[in-house]
């Protein structure tokens, strides 16, 4: 017994930077606590005593947050991080060195008694915070699921479930990506260039004299706010294409058909129990940056027609106060 919580303190020692000692894991590290009063209720669960384990899990879970059914199995050096939150049904199976982190639910789909009904954790497996994995199949051993992701169908071993529905990623689909070749970017930027050059070294006609003369006039896109708006452009002219929308969306029917950018070695070695690094972005919050450009522009705009009505004479009234565009779009990040 005393073995077996030494392996549950080192273990926790080892993947909790936070952890200063084994007497702060064994005092106040409340998933430690709930493991070991389960494995008391699982025993009184075995031995017939139905009621006082239930009870005993009970209290437990007024003391942690944490409720698992005294009817669960639960390996060896199992690290509840957190903790609270996590729910494990009668039938769920946690295998050896598992991460389990907070609010997560091992639940099940069926109502019928004696039946498979929750999940089976293998070995090594680490599921993110708030993640759901509903029913009585297989998560295969050191798979990964992402923070708040919703899993109703197997998870194969060293594969990652992401997402709700969770999408399953595996080495193979990360590898059978296609890539973008990496002369892309120069070519583009070649042939950019030779373009501009021969607009460049083409110089326009000079007009008859006798033929009356209009300034060119070219459409120009509103860009966002580090290209900003052309001052000799007239504010009604200016017209938001909503391209940056509609490559967003583009991306977003890629990924969800299946197509998978291919991650580096690095990204691919991590993994976010959270759901949050650098490398993801989120569609939202994209969106949400390219409505706020817009509305700087269109504020803009009006700022412009407002101008242009005070040199003609109208008096305009605005006390409303300007955008703060960087402040929202620092906000959103």
């Amino acid at each position: 017994m005393f073995k077996q919580l030494r392996e549950d303190i080192d273990c926790i020692y080892e993947r909790d930077p936070a952890a200063r000692s084994r007497w702060e894991i064994l005092t106040c590290y409340p998933g430690l606590h709930a493991i070991l009063v389960h494995r008391l209720s699982h025993r009184l669960w075995n031995s017939g005593f139905l009621w006082l384990a239930r009870f005993i899990s009970h209290l437990t879970r007024m003391f942690t947050g944490i409720e698992i059914h005294p009817g669960a199995q639960i390996g060896k050096r199992v690290f509840f991080d957190h903790g609270h939150g996590i729910v494990i049904g009668e039938t769920a199976v946690i295998g050896d060195d598992c991460t389990i982190y907070q609010g997560v639910t091992l639940g099940g789909t069926s109502l019928y008694k004696g039946t498979k009904r929750h999940p089976t954790l293998e070995n090594g497996v680490v599921v993110g915070a708030g993640a759901q994995i509903l029913g009585g199949f297989t998560v295969g051993a050191h798979a990964k699921v992402g923070s708040n992701a919703v899993v109703v169908k197997p998870v194969p071993a060293n594969a990652t479930a992401v997402g709700n529905p969770a999408r399953i990623i595996t080495k193979d689909d990360a590898a059978a990506t296609p890539e973008k070749p990496a002369t892309n970017a120069a070519t583009e930027a070649s042939a950019t260039q030779t373009a501009t050059t021969e607009r460049s070294d083409s110089a326009p006609e000079a007009p008859d004299a006798g033929t009356p003369t209009t300034p060119p006039t070219s459409p120009t896109k509103a860009s966002g706010l580090k290209g900003g708006t052309s001052s000799t452009l007239h504010p009604c002219k200016a017209e938001w294409t909503g391209k940056p929308l509609k490559d967003l969306l583009e991306r977003s029917a890629r990924t969800s058909s299946g197509y998978q950018a291919t991650p580096s070695k690095t990204e691919q070695d991590a993994f976010a129990a959270y759901a949050v690094d650098s490398t993801n972005s989120d569609p939202l919050v994209q969106v949400l940056h390219e409505l706020i450009n817009h509305s700087a522009q269109q504020e803009l705009r009006i700022s412009q027609l407002c101008s242009a009505l005070e040199e003609l004479g109208q008096r305009i009234e605005n006390g409303q106060q300007p955008l703060d565009v960087e402040r929202l779009n620092k906000m959103m990040e």
